[in-house]
């Protein structure tokens, strides 16, 4: 089992296919949501919550 085995991506997208997420402001690709940020994985955007 790999350590990726837990993500599900299609739970993001709603009966019709459209994504529920947020996509990144620099290159469009899909936000990774953490405890107290949001990054891009594609670009290395990070975005820091408060």
């Amino acid at each position: 089992m790999g350590k990726h085995a837990n993500v599900k991506r299609w739970e993001k997208y709603d009966d019709e296919g459209n994504f529920e997420g947020k996509k990144c402001p620099r290159c469009d690709s899909l936000i990774a949501q953490h405890g107290n940020r949001e990054s891009c994985g594609n670009c290395g955007y990070t975005k820091i919550q408060k």
